[in-house]
């Protein structure tokens, strides 16, 4: 992806080693259940329906109690991760751009920018504490992104998926989940969780995260043809990305067998697909599909 040179989003926050010490995961169980969630959780889901209830999961008080804490300028300076954070930067600038110019035009109203809070090791946000090992997610309670950059590493050599498109397609889809938020998708989706079995809502959960999927490839689609960021290899790399967090290719290597019952993502065929989907065509009332088609037709 062409990023050098271009504009850097004003939105991004940046707590790492801001001191904030790793008490505890912010999800609950054993080592295998850790190692279970963050395989299953790897694109981020909605903190509050996995950190427990009023999505205080762990140690740290109530959420925001510590506040956003910047990084100190005086902190030794890791040149990749610098270079890394420029790049998400530019990422989140192209999908302030093209979901500004989206909304008026397609929902009739104003796109506000979530935040990009880059985090190391743990990290206060409005949805509770959370650790790294959850991988990047988005809080609606804040409406921020939150990003430990080790994933990036993370999606390059554990999950197979290298390349910056792979990392600007993490980032887009977790926008995707902001765009949902905006939308009052997400509260729809969410209220249902008392009404349903564990089985039915995961069904929603993965119509919900195919959805952020597809509004990625939408973004994709429209800073394409804005500004021409795709450089050759480029959506091979996304693609890569999609297929490495499927729900059945996480559950393979870390089970050994797969549950469909127990999906939360979907598989890596369908998150490529409705990836693809929102990148050929660019047209966001697509999404509308996701609940509306059958389950064998996702």
């Amino acid at each position: 992806m062409e990023y050098e040179g271009r504009r850097e989003s004003d939105n991004v926050e940046d707590r790492r080693g801001t001191g904030m010490p790793v008490r505890g995961m912010a999800v609950g169980g054993g080592i295998g259940s850790i190692l279970l969630v963050v395989l299953a959780l790897a694109l981020g889901i909605d903190p509050r329906v996995i950190l427990g209830p009023g999505g205080q999961g762990g140690p740290g008080g109530p959420p925001g109690a510590n506040g956003p804490v910047e990084r100190d300028p005086n902190a030794p300076v890791d040149p990749a991760e610098e270079q890394a954070k420029k790049f998400v930067s530019v990422v989140l600038a192209d999908t302030e751009d093209v979901w500004h110019a989206l909304f008026p035009k397609e929902f009739g109203k104003q796109y506000r920018d979530p935040k990009l809070v880059l985090f190391s090791g743990q990290v206060q946000s409005g949805c509770g504490v959370a650790g790294a090992a959850m991988g990047p997610f988005y809080c609606p309670a804040d409406d921020k992104v939150y990003l430990d950059l080790s994933f990036l590493g993370e999606l390059r050599d554990r999950f197979q998926a290298p390349g910056d498109f792979a990392a600007a397609y993490v980032v887009a889809h977790e926008v995707g989940h902001h765009v949902q938020n905006q939308l009052g998708i997400s509260d729809r989706v969410h209220q249902q969780r008392e009404r349903l079995n564990e089985a039915e809502y995961n069904k929603l959960s993965v119509r919900l995260e195919l959805q952020a999927d597809f509004l990625a490839g939408v973004w994709a689609h429209h800073a394409q043809k804005s500004k021409h960021i795709l450089e050759p290899g480029d959506l091979e790399e996304a693609f890569g990305a999609a297929k490495a967090v499927g729900d059945d290719r996480l559950q393979k290597q870390a089970r050994g067998r797969v549950v469909p019952d127990s999906f939360t993502h979907g598989t890596s065929a369908q998150r490529v697909r409705w990836f693809k989907r929102g990148f050929d065509t660019g047209d966001v009332h697509i999404m509308d599909e996701l609940f509306e088609l059958p389950q064998s037709q996702l």
